[in-house]
């Protein structure tokens, strides 16, 4: 099949659209024709490296649509199903799966290498083989995947947002109710308020927190926040310190979600200096992958029993938490719809970036025809 594909060929650079050549699905695989794609942040750390991948890549790893094809083996989907591309595939039997921890699967080694999990391609173009981001490819309008990379879902949920769900809504979510494990009553703050942050923000909510703090530099998305569920907001973290000190009588928060642009170190000597005694911070944000150093108190760590825990698409199983965080939404428990600041066309993939970049959006969305 030909078609237009957004390809990364090299650091640093912008996404070319151009046209590509899209194989049939191998056994064990679906194609899925797609109704949108999110403009996640993690594509972004593939052009600036915080993502190793071999270039040339296929971008995108937020979609939606309709399965158009379906290969040998594959019994659990079939042409019309209307599904959710997870970014990380669960085979539902290594240890980590069988485990409880799908988002750990041995599989999701394959995500940043390229290739399909048998270890061929897909997408061609200019003579060349061309990887796909997770081994999903999402900027296009079609694309093939494994079946262990799909979760289908209700006809009735609109495409153009369960295509958030495969990537930032579940990933924010999760990070707050799975692993930093939000209770009733507790302080919470959220470093960032990005696609990422306000999903933090909701499923603090979701869980009963008592005050939301979200940090964010720029003023829209701290006004936008409050409208996901934010109690309170301040522009940095020695305001958001004052805020909360002061609510909690010298206590500190009880969780501080990490969900900025890139994961610098100096930044989680700031997270911990915001939580109390077994605070917990969780750092879901990427940092960058040759470095090696970060700052913290480890006196503090060691006398106050505080916590640091990563969170890889917070701590989620993709076949629950899709289905349910999608019933939320199904019942105004979550807001998809308000997290889209702006759609595009594939075109206007570089257009979508920059806005991102400068900080315009909360969410942009590339919608296919």
């Amino acid at each position: 099949m030909k078609m237009k594909a957004a390809i990364l060929w090299g650091l640093d650079q912008e996404w070319s659209v151009e046209d590509v050549e899209l194989d049939d699905p191998n056994e064990g695989e679906v194609m899925i024709k797609l109704a949108a794609s999110g403009l996640c942040h993690s594509d972004e750390h593939l052009a600036t490296g915080d993502i190793p991948i071999p270039f040339p890549v296929v971008g995108g790893h937020e979609g939606a649509g309709v399965i158009h094809k379906v290969g040998v083996g594959v019994t659990d989907l079939e042409v019309g199903d209307h599904v959710v591309l997870a970014f990380i595939p669960a085979c539902g039997k290594c240890r980590y799966c069988t485990s409880g921890h799908s988002n750990l699967c041995d599989l999701g080694a394959g995500i940043i290498l390229g290739p399909q999990l048998d270890g061929t391609y897909r997408f061609h173009a200019r003579g060349e083989d061309i990887g796909q981001m997770c081994m999903l490819g999402t900027f296009a309008p079609y694309t093939v995947a494994n079946q262990d990379s799909v979760v289908k879902i209700d006809k009735d949920i609109p495409l153009d947002k369960a295509a958030l769900v495969g990537c930032g809504v579940t990933t924010g979510f999760g990070s707050a109710v799975n692993t930093a494990e939000v209770k009733p009553g507790e302080y919470v703050v959220v470093m960032g308020c990005g696609g990422i942050g306000m999903n933090a923000i909701q499923g603090a909510r979701i869980a009963g927190a008592g005050a939301i703090i979200a940090i964010d530099p720029i003023e829209m998305k701290r006004e936008q926040a409050q409208e996901f569920g934010a109690t309170h907001t301040a522009a940095n973290v020695d305001e958001a310190w004052d805020l909360v000190s002061e609510m909690t009588n010298g206590q500190l928060a009880d969780k501080v979600i990490m969900t900025t642009d890139v994961a610098e170190g100096t930044y989680v000597a700031e997270a911990m200096s915001l939580c109390g005694k077994l605070g917990r911070v969780v750092i879901t944000a990427i940092g960058h992958p040759e470095e090696d150093t970060v700052s913290m108190s480890l006196f503090e760590l060691a006398l106050y029993e505080k916590q640091i825990h990563g969170s890889l698409f917070g701590s989620s199983n993709a076949r629950i938490e899709i289905p349910k965080i999608l019933q939320l939404y199904r019942n105004g428990q979550i807001k998809l719809d308000e997290l889209v600041t702006k759609t595009y066309t594939l075109e206007q993939i570089n257009e979508g970036y920059q806005d991102m970049r400068d900080g315009k959006n909360i969410r942009g969305v590339i919608v296919y025809d």
